[in-house]
Order: structure tokens, then C-alpha cells, then sequence
């Protein structure tokens, strides 16, 4: 059972803060963007060669982010589940977004799959659920970030890195953990081992 309604949550804050980071439930756009960053470093030698599926995109703010680091992805694709957003997102950025529900719609195949701030309000079932899809969707890697901390909001999906880095054992990749680039906060890049 998911912790609270995903529609009425976003657009609540849609409806709040517009278009922006903020309308996305992030802390501040300089938030959202220290986490970019983070998956920038990670993946900032594969972009140019790469499929990349953003698992989560809202606005198109990650692909605006990456335009304006100079290190597009050769192709990216944007998943939504809210119809405000895509829009949005296609209007700013004219990419290709898809509305899709990880957690049950066909996931089409992809370099890289990204996911940031998307399992924010996933219950645990649901949080294991995504990354799995994600990584299976994926052909050499997934990088997501969750909260930090402990578990006890009505409203937050918090998790210990050692929590997660656990569950994720069961893959058959490398795991990097980034944390403490801001507080609160983890990210995590399962590589899979390709042949190029």
C-alpha cells in the first residue's frame, strides 16, 4: 500500500509552486541540483554514448541540467506518471517523454536508467520493486539516490545506506555508494559489467 496518494501529492505542490523545483516537492532547486551532480560525476564519461531513460523526470529538469553541463546523453527518454509534467517537460526540452509507471508498465530497454528523488514516497515494497525493474531495464547501469535517515515520516521514504546496499547485493554488479554531499541524502550506481 503506497504511503500517500503520488497524483494529489505532486500536484498539490504543482498547484502551490508552479513549474519549478519546489512544484516537484524538492527543498530548493539547488538541492535537486547538488543531486544532478552527483549523477553527472558518475555517468559524465558514458552521457555522449548513451541511451538514458530518466525514471521520474517531472519538468525535464535533469536534461536541462545535463544541456547545460555541455554532456548530452545520444538519446534520453523521460518517464512521468503526471500529464502536467510531461508536457511541461517535452515544451521545455523537446525530448521524448513517456507517461509510465515504473512499478507496472512495460519499461523499453536503455543504456542507463536514472532516478532522482523518484522513491521519495514509495513504500518499501515499492522502492525495492522500481530499482529492480530499473536495473533490469537497464544494459550497464541504474543510478539512483534515496533519503537518509530514519524511517518514521507518513509522508518520506528514509533508508540507511547499509539497508540498501544489502538489498542490493542480490544483483550481479559493482555497487558505488556517494554520500555526503548533502545531508540527509545517498546515491547509489549499480554497474553492470558489459562487453563494449
Amino acid at each position: 500500500m503506497p504511503r500517500i496518494d503520488n497524483q494529489r501529492f505532486y500536484q498539490k505542490a504543482i498547484e502551490r509552486y508552479g513549474c519549478t523545483a519546489r512544484g516537484l516537492n524538492w527543498n530548493s532547486k539547488a538541492s535537486q541540483h547538488i543531486r544532478f551532480e552527483i549523477i553527472y560525476e558518475l555517468l559524465v564519461h558514458e552521457f555522449s554514448s548513451s541511451k538514458v531513460v530518466d525514471a521520474g523526470s517531472g519538468f525535464g529538469d535533469l536534461y536541462l541540467f545535463l544541456k547545460q553541463k555541455g554532456s548530452l546523453p545520444r538519446s534520453y527518454v523521460g518517464y512521468d506518471t503526471l500529464d502536467e509534467a510531461l508536457f511541461v517537460a517535452h515544451k521545455r526540452t523537446k525530448q521524448r517523454f513517456v507517461k509510465c509507471d515504473i512499478l507496472c508498465d512495460a519499461l523499453e530497454e536503455a543504456d542507463y536508467y536514472i532516478a532522482s528523488g523518484s522513491m521519495n514516497i514509495l513504500n518499501r515494497f515499492e522502492t525495492y520493486l522500481f530499482i529492480e525493474r530499473c536495473f533490469e531495464a537497464s544494459r550497464k547501469g541504474f543510478v539512483f539516490n534515496l533519503l537518509k535517515g530514519e524511517d518514521s515520516s507518513k509522508h518520506f521514504n528514509y533508508w540507511s545506506v547499509e539497508e540498501m546496499v544489502s538489498h542490493v547485493k542480490q544483483f550481479e554488479c559493482d555497487v558505488v555508494v556517494k554520500e555526503g554531499y548533502m545531508e540527509g541524502d545517498f546515491t547509489i550506481f549499480l554497474q553492470k559489467a558489459y562487453v563494449c
